[in-house]
């Protein structure tokens, strides 16, 4: 019996910054096709670990593989081009391009082209379609025209995940999806994920403050609290972990 190789794996993850703890003794597998959300209180290291696996910042002590490869040191290009995506908390956009420029700049660098602003391909050319297909994809093609500046903040959350398909990631990272988000626009933005998950079969992990979010998509909840892992289970069994609900569930559910 063959053992699948994960998507990611974290090995012994630690970072030390100035004699402070920020991580310590992280180790945690995402299977390929796997949605897990990451969970935890402010503070708790949740965000710093997507940065680890992005590679903005470095791990003082341990190993990242994606797919078998070690990308611990790789500069961030090279993971992108290892198939790795990312969402930020706040708006990546430029906010007086067009919703279209701003995706169609993310498809040109994927297929090799230039990322200056003063150098966009034309019209019907690969790029535009692409990134109309993924507009499509988000259910914005009819707000390609407008200002990305100027969207309600539900929207540019789509247009970040229209840009993060153009690069056609096989994992993908998304911090606080629904940050900054109103209420009416979060069920949204669940299917929109849930879709991209079920139908392309990318691996994906989350990080999320809203405990409705995380319960209603992923696969597996990763609990972090004070720079470890306190659990990782299926949803169901982090929401009756004692210990779990002893750390901070009660604080997390005043956040939401």
């Amino acid at each position: 019996m063959t053992t699948q190789t994960p998507a990611l794996r974290f090995q012994g993850i630690g970072l030390h910054i100035g004699g402070a703890r920020i991580l310590q003794d992280i180790d945690l597998e995402v299977a390929p096709g796997e949605m897990v959300g990451v969970i935890g209180p402010n503070g708790a290291g949740k965000t710093t670990l997507f940065n680890l696996v992005s590679g903005l910042m470095r791990p003082t002590e341990g190993s990242i593989t994606m797919n078998g490869r070690d990308i611990t040191h790789l500069p961030v290009d090279r993971r992108a081009k290892a198939g790795l995506g990312r969402t930020f908390q706040t708006s990546s956009l430029f906010p007086g391009l067009s919703v279209l420029e701003n995706v169609r700049l993310a498809a040109q660098a994927q297929q090799g082209g230039s990322l200056s602003l003063l150098h966009f391909p034309r019209r019907g050319d690969a790029a535009t379609t692409r990134a109309t297909e993924c507009l499509e994809r988000v259910g914005l093609q009819h707000r390609t025209d407008a200002a990305a500046g100027g969207l309600s903040h539900g929207d540019k959350r789509k247009v970040e995940i229209a840009m993060l398909l153009a690069t056609d990631p096989a994992l993908i990272l998304l911090d606080e999806p629904m940050a900054g988000v109103g209420s009416g626009d979060v069920p949204g933005l669940m299917e929109i994920i849930r879709s991209i998950h079920r139908e392309s079969g990318r691996t994906l992990m989350m990080v999320e403050h809203h405990m409705e979010v995380v319960l209603g998509l992923v696969d597996r909840v990763a609990v972090m609290h004070q720079g470890s892992l306190l659990a990782v289970d299926q949803p169901e069994q982090i929401m009756a972990n004692a210990e779990v609900q002893a750390a901070y569930l009660g604080e997390m559910g005043q956040v939401a």
